[in-house]
């Protein structure tokens, strides 16, 4: 149940975090199962949320294990479709939770559910394809070895930007991998070698290119200007917007980027903060605009300021400087 309001919740979010969203292969988001949607890591948590309101179908995410430490937490994940999975840095004694996870994924498969892994292992704000860890080989291989029939689908995860509220995704898939295209009877190493190198060839094509100092070619692929039509209708209400959120992002925003300094983890947390903060300051907004006009017209507020957060996030800057 709470899995299922929270994607509801975050879909209608996502009209206002996300400016715009590109898909190479809309069709795939209607896939069933057994399915493994093996990723990059660009954008912390951020990355999976975006793909699960996408897919039709509910979607388990294999997500870093010491977040699974405290027993609310790890209620609450497991609630939210999040299975554990550490990697030596956070104890070696932790790693045999991962050969649980690997048993729950494949009981997934085998009830025709998708999973989504990261296959780079740790987020990094980048444009660039990182060198490729063993748990998406190790997870597929084992699947096979078991008769599911798997399909393993590489995901190329690219943001206009990791610093700007409001960006464009663009979201490119592969063509998969299945059991055919490989020889599960070599020697392990061998397999999850063969894997990877199929994994990251399709996975080099869809992940984009992008040197942090190459503006230009960060313009050619990320920015998606706006019609001129577009600028004209939307500039008062984007105005309007921009004045009427101020109060709360601008606090929301410099809390996080107090937390976050240390890590990637930015873009993340304050769209999580925003998600939870910005229904309430609408509702103490609508509230005292009420108590002052005595009119119900105010609730209309409900619906006309998400409309101009829409409205300025079409026409602001989209990259990062």
């Amino acid at each position: 149940m709470l899995y299922r309001c929270l994607k509801i919740i975050v879909r209608l979010a996502m009209v206002i975090f996300c400016r715009k969203v590109i898909i190479n292969k809309p069709g795939i988001l209607k896939t069933g199962g057994p399915l493994l949607l093996a990723c990059n890591h660009p954008n912390s948590f951020l990355d999976g949320v975006i793909l699960d309101t996408l897919f039709d179908q509910p979607l388990y995410s294999l997500a870093r294990g010491d977040v699974f430490k405290k027993a609310f937490y790890s209620k609450l994940l497991t609630a939210l479709k999040l299975l554990p999975v550490y990697r030596t840095s956070e104890g070696v004694e932790n790693l045999i939770t991962n050969y649980d996870t690997f048993e729950n994924c494949k009981e997934i498969f085998r009830k025709k559910g998708i999973v989504i892994i990261f296959s780079e292992g740790k987020c990094i704000n980048e444009w660039h394809l990182r060198p490729l860890k063993k748990g998406t080989a190790r997870l597929a291989l084992s699947s096979w070895s078991e008769n599911i029939p798997l399909r393993v689908l590489p995901v190329g995860i690219n943001y206009s930007s990791f610093r700007r509220f409001g960006k464009n995704m663009f979201i490119n898939f592969g063509d998969g991998i299945e059991k055919k295209d490989l020889d599960i009877n070599q020697a392990d190493g061998i397999r999850y070698q063969s894997f990877n190198h199929l994994l990251e060839q399709q996975l080099k094509q869809l992940v984009f290119e992008i040197n942090k100092n190459d503006t230009g070619k960060q313009r050619e692929l990320l920015q998606k200007e706006p019609s001129a039509m577009k600028k004209v209708f939307l500039f008062l209400p984007a105005l309007i917007g921009l004045l009427a959120h101020w109060p709360v992002y601008v606090p929301v925003k410099k809390f996080t980027l107090k937390r976050t300094s240390h890590n990637d983890h930015y873009d993340s947390v304050l769209t999580g903060l925003l998600l939870f903060a910005y229904p309430l300051y609408l509702l103490l907004l609508t509230l005292l605009i009420l108590l002052f006009t005595k009119s119900w017209i105010t609730f209309l507020l409900l619906l006309l300021l998400p409309f101009t957060a829409w409205s300025y996030v079409q026409l602001k800057p989209q990259l990062d400087k």
